[in-house]
């Protein structure tokens, strides 16, 4: 079972005057903590998508251009939460996206949540 980015996410703001309030939006560049992607996190549509713009090892079947759509609910300002569909896989998954001041994790999960697995981003400059 491959794992990408993403997770990920949904464009809906919270409401708020203060900056802290304002909802965290998760588009924009990302690397993965492991090295091994690059993503870019997007609209598509009227979802969210996590496209691989480079992948260092293919081996587990990860390519260039793979993408994973998710279509999201925004839980506070900073978590986003609903389901990720692979299109290469034709695999659904759960998925939790928390996107922090500097960092992004995903939680992507199987099974009815019995398996899971959280991958932490930092963003490519």
């Amino acid at each position: 079972m491959i794992w990408r980015a993403a997770a990920i996410l949904a464009l809906a703001s919270v409401g708020g005057s203060a900056v802290a309030q304002q909802a965290r939006s998760p588009d924009g560049v990302w690397l993965r903590d492991d090295g091994n992607a690059r993503v870019r996190i997007a609209p598509c549509g009227s979802e969210l998508c996590a496209t691989n713009l480079w992948i260092k090892d293919t081996s587990k079947g990860e390519e260039v251009g793979d993408r994973l759509i998710m279509s999201l609910d925004r839980k506070s300002h900073s978590k986003l939460a609903g389901t990720a569909y692979d299109p290469k896989r034709a695999r659904s998954y759960s998925i939790t996206v928390i996107v922090g001041d500097s960092s992004l994790t995903t939680r992507g999960c199987i099974l009815g949540g019995l398996l899971c697995r959280d991958v932490s981003w930092v963003p490519a400059n």
